[in-house]
Order: C-alpha cells, then sequence, then structure tokens
C-alpha cells in the first residue's frame, strides 16, 4: 500500500475536492427527512398549502442538490482512478520490461499478464469506490445518527445497538476474504498460463490432435479458479443479508417502539416517519461501507502483488569489472552458468574473435547454444568467468549500449501485425534504402517483391501470411537493418534450403565484412567456412577450431558432418 500512495499524491487535490463534494451532498441529504417530518408534524396541521409548496419545493431542490452534486463527483472519481491506474499499469509495464530473465522467470510471464490487468484493475475498482462512497456512508451514518438524537434518544439507542453487530460482520468478512481473494489471483496466474500454452502452441495441439486433453486441463484449473471464487464469493456473500438482517431488526424495534411512543404521546408521527428515512439513509450507509471493506479486500490484495513488483530492485545494472584485450571484438574468458544454480548449463567456456570473424556454434539440442547468446546480451549474467566486446566486461555497459552494438535473429522470434517495413524497422529510424539493402543480404527480396505492395505488404500477426522460410529471412533482414557491430543468427536460417542458405552466408561475407558473426546452426554446411567453430556437449565445449581441424580432432563432430554430407562430403575439405 506504501507504493500506491505514491500514486495518490499527484492526485490528492482533486481527490480532496471530490470528497468534499461528496461531504457536502451527503449533508444535504441529511436534512431531506427532518423537512418532512417539520412539513407533517408543524406544517400540514395549520392548513396553509402556500408553506407546504414552499417547504416541498426546498425538499425537491435539496433532492436535485445532492443528485448533481453525487454525479459530478462520481465523474471526477472515475477520472481520477482512471488517471491513477493507467501511470501505475504504465510503471507496472516498465518495471516488468526492465527485468532480468532470471526475474522473469522468477516471476512468470503469466503472473505479470494477470498482474497488468486483473490486479490494476481491482486496484481502480477500489479508488473509485473508496471516492465514490469513502466519505458519503461514514457522514450518512454519523449524521444520521446525529439528527435521529435531536429527535429522539430512545429511538436512537436502538440504532446504535445494530453498530457492533454490523461492525463484527464486515471484521469478520474482510479478515476471511483477503486470503482467499489472494489465493484466487494465483490461482488466476495458473490459468493465464495453460491459455497461453494453448493459444500459442495451437498448431501443435491440432496436429497432435490433443484438443481434448487440453480441454480437460484447461477444465481443471479453471474448476480450481472457480472453487476458489465461490468460496470467497460465499464469505462475502453473508455480509449483505446479515447486515439487511441486523439492520431490519433495528428497522423492526423503531417501528414498534415508536408505535407506543406516538400511542402514548410523547412521540410524532411525523418523527417516526423520519425516522425510518434516516434508517434507511444509515442502511444504505452501512452497505456501502461494507462495499467498500470488500473492494477493500481485492485491493489490498493486487495492491500487494503489484508492489511485489515495483520494489524489485533492477539485477542487471551496470557494474564494476576488469578489461581484456582490446584486439579481439568478442571474447568468452571461462564462462559458466546455471539456471538454477545448482547444475551448470555452461562450463569453463572460452573463445575470441577478432573484428569481422565469425564463430559457428553446433551441438545437440540442450548443449547450451542459446544460452550462450543469452549470455552475450546479458539477459543473464554469468556465475563465473566474464564476457568482454572490445575489451570492455559487458557488466559495465548498460543494455541500451550493449544492445544497440548487436542484431540477432532467433529462430522463432517475434513478427508485429505490420507492415514488411516496420517489422524490419522494429521502431528504429532506418531509412527505406537501408531496409531494402538489408532484405537484400537476408534473401529476402525475392519473396517481398512478389506480394502486393512490396515492403508495405501487410503482415498478419506471428506471420501466419508468410512460410516459415519467408518468416526468417524477414527475422534477418530486421537483425542486419540497424548494421550491427556482431551479427547474432540463433538457428535462424533452419527453414532455409541449402541454396538460399549458401547466398545468405556469401551475402553476410561480402556485405558485411566488418561485422562479427556468431551463427549457431544445426548444420555443419552453414558454419563449416566459418573462421572459428565451437562444438557443445552438455554445456561443455568438446571441440575448438577450423572445420578442417575438427574434422581430424574432434570425433562428435566429424560423426555430424558425415551423417550429414556423407563421408565424402564430410572429408574433402580436410
Amino acid at each position: 500500500m506504501k507504493t500506491l500512495l505514491k500514486y495518490l499524491k499527484p492526485h490528492a487535490g482533486i481527490m480532496t475536492w471530490t470528497m468534499l463534494v461528496k461531504f457536502m451532498a451527503a449533508m444535504v441529504e441529511l436534512f431531506i427527512p427532518s423537512i418532512l417530518a417539520k412539513i407533517i408534524d408543524e406544517i400540514v396541521p395549520t392548513g396553509n398549502s402556500g408553506l407546504i409548496f414552499v417547504w416541498g419545493g426546498v425538499m425537491i431542490g435539496c433532492a436535485v442538490a445532492a443528485f448533481g452534486s453525487n454525479v459530478y463527483a462520481n465523474r471526477m472519481a472515475a477520472l481520477t482512478s482512471g488517471q491513477v491506474t493507467r501511470t501505475l499499469r504504465y510503471d507496472l509495464f516498465s518495471k516488468i520490461s526492465d527485468l532480468s530473465m532470471a526475474q522473469i522467470d522468477h516471476l512468470t510471464l503469466s503472473s505479470a499478464i494477470s498482474r497488468l490487468t486483473t490486479d490494476t484493475y481491482n486496484i481502480n475498482q477500489f479508488l473509485n469506490r473508496t471516492q465514490r462512497m469513502g466519505v458519503r456512508a461514514p457522514i450518512l451514518l454519523i449524521g444520521g445518527l446525529i439528527m435521529t438524537l435531536g429527535m429522539d434518544v430512545r429511538l436512537t439507542l436502538v440504532l446504535v445497538a445494530t453498530l457492533p453487530f454490523m461492525s463484527l460482520i464486515i471484521y469478520w468478512v474482510t479478515v476471511k476474504s483477503v486470503p482467499m481473494y489472494t489465493k484466487q489471483q494465483t490461482v488466476l496466474d495458473h490459468m493465464v498460463r495453460v491459455m497461453q500454452e494453448n493459444i500459442t502452441g495451437i498448431r501443435i495441439i491440432k496436429a497432435l490432435s490433443k484438443s481434448h486433453y487440453e480441454m480437460e486441463r484447461f477444465d481443471s484449473v479453471n474448476g480450481e479458479l472457480s472453487d476458489v471464487s465461490q468460496r470467497a464469493g460465499r464469505i462475502v456473500a453473508l455480509s449483505n443479508p446479515l447486515t439487511s438482517l441486523t439492520l431490519n431488526l433495528g428497522l423492526t424495534l423503531v417501528v414498534v417502539i415508536g408505535a407506543y411512543l406516538v400511542k402514548g404521546g410523547q412521540s410524532s408521527t411525523g418523527t417516526i416517519i423520519a425516522f425510518l428515512n434516516y434508517f434507511a439513509i444509515i442502511s444504505q450507509a452501512m452497505m456501502g461501507m461494507t462495499r467498500i471493506f470488500i473492494m477493500s479486500s481485492k485491493g489490498a490484495a493486487s495492491a500487494a502483488r503489484i508492489e511485489e513488483v515495483l520494489m524489485l530492485t533492477a539485477s542487471l545494472d551496470k557494474q564494476p569489472g576488469s578489461s581484456g584485450d582490446p584486439v579481439y571484438h568478442v571474447q568468452f574468458d571461462k564462462v559458466s552458468f546455471s539456471y538454477n544454480h545448482v547444475e551448470d548449463n555452461l562450463s569453463d567456456i572460452s573463445f575470441a574473435l577478432k573484428p569481422g570473424e565469425t564463430l559457428g556454434i553446433l551441438g545437440a539440442t540442450g548443449s547450451g547454444k542459446t544460452t550462450l547468446t543469452n549470455l552475450l546480451l546479458r539477459l543473464y549474467d554469468v556465475d563465473k568467468g566474464r564476457i568482454l566486446l572490445h575489451g570492455q566486461d559487458i557488466r559495465t555497459m548498460s543494455a541500451e549500449e550493449l544492445r544497440g552494438r548487436v542484431g540477432i535473429a532467433f529462430q522463432s522470434d517475434f513478427i508485429l501485425a505490420a507492415s514488411i517495413s516496420d517489422n524490419i524497422r522494429y521502431y528504429r529510424d532506418i531509412p527505406d534504402d537501408e531496409v531494402w539493402q538489408a532484405a537484400k543480404a537476408a534473401q529476402a527480396a525475392d519473396f517481398i517483391t512478389e506480394k502486393p505492395g512490396g515492403l508495405d505488404y501487410m503482415v498478419a500477426a506471428k506471420g501466419n501470411n508468410l512460410s516459415g522460410g519467408q518468416k526468417q529471412r524477414l527475422l534477418i533482414a530486421r537483425a542486419l537493418a540497424g548494421k550491427p557491430e556482431l551479427l547474432i543468427l540463433d538457428d535462424a536460417s533452419s527453414a532455409l534450403d541449402y541454396r538460399t542458405d549458401a547466398a545468405l552466408r556469401r551475402a553476410l561475407h561480402e556485405g558485411y565484412e566488418q561485422t562479427s558473426s556468431i551463427i549457431v546452426a544445426q548444420r555443419v554446411s552453414s558454419i563449416m567456412g566459418a573462421d572459428h567453430i565451437l562444438v557443445l556437449e552438455e554445456g561443455r565445449a568438446i571441440g575448438y577450431g577450423r572445420h578442417e581441424e575438427l574434422m581430424r580432432s574432434c570425433p562428435t563432430y566429424q560423426e555430424i558432418a558425415q551423417t550429414q554430407m556423407g563421408a565424402q562430403g564430410g572429408l574433402e575439405h580436410v
């Protein structure tokens, strides 16, 4: 909640004004029953119709003033809560965007989504309801008691006797519901994750005829969420009936006692009618306060989850580090890393690239190829060793400085629902001629010219109107468009045929000779011309050198080459 207060301070003035308007509207409402009592007890017996119309007009004026003030204040409350939520959601999104991949892994993507959506919505509703009822309900409650106290102390005591019972009901509901709403949000995270996995993997699910299985999996988590919501709902649902029961019992006592008082001449009809109106006002105020406490239960749970993210400190800030030999463009110096800090995913990896050189990385699935590129981009920090760029430890660089030098294309990457040119630029200020140059180097020019509108052709979300090879060439063009110092292709040509792959490597060699390259590949043919080749197995380097050297010294590499290209094709380069 402390973090939330920071977002309320800029709006303190308008929120104070909104609550002041609510206060004045509530005060006006409180006078209406007393005016009614005056008309019945004092003016009607005189038979003066003029006075009846005058005081009736005063009642109408009070009602209109209260209505107009409440409408105005409610609109201001909606506006303020919307502005606070917008700022909060933006800062939450920015914080999540700045977190390291290790922190994102711990948070989970599904939880981040639900915190950005459901939790911020709960905060919005809490702020809105608090401004609308946070002042009005207590004023109507306290003011109603004060007004009735001036009319008849005995009847007021009946009302006061109901308040402790209602306070206990509200307290019990709040204590019970807050943990349940917290658990509900956790289960909602799980459901969002299941939905995300289903939407992302819809093609695989259909291809393997697993739709029924996924429906059962979703039904399971949906049922769990429903059970938690029902348990919380049952607790909260008791508040209104119990409060109404308590108030109605009190109202019954007021009517019974009031009837005896009127019969005995100790009270008047107008007073009893006013009391019933005040009782209705007090009842409405108590119900409003109950709703506030219910919303505060959800708001408190959501605020704690949001604050948990906002209080996270960036784990990849610039750090002091040592320098190395600036003659090398990229250097891994005895690098080790583990995702779970139990077993190394990379162990003691070392290599060095001079400007313009190419490193090919080959290895089985799970050997650590993508982990290596993640470390080079500093999506994660190394556990041991260091990574140098032009002799400078990358931990001493800001994320913008480091990643501004690097162009990267993954095998499956993010494609916008936008034009081809927008996808290549990706919100960078890159001229059309450089966009086209990158597309040509990525071997994407042919299919782009065949599309209606060329570079202006609209790509569907996730590139669903492009083939696998076309998507990969588009992603490679995006990586090249920024003219990076270092190009990383992480299995980014796996969908290309051998001819296109060869043309791509030739274009990179001719047009980007000053750009150092790291190519992660499954095919020996994609990296056999590299200046250096690193062979990984279970996170360890089992071979390092040129193609010819590895064909003599690395049995694993030789086996892969012979399997893919045949014994003659693999050995003819020795």
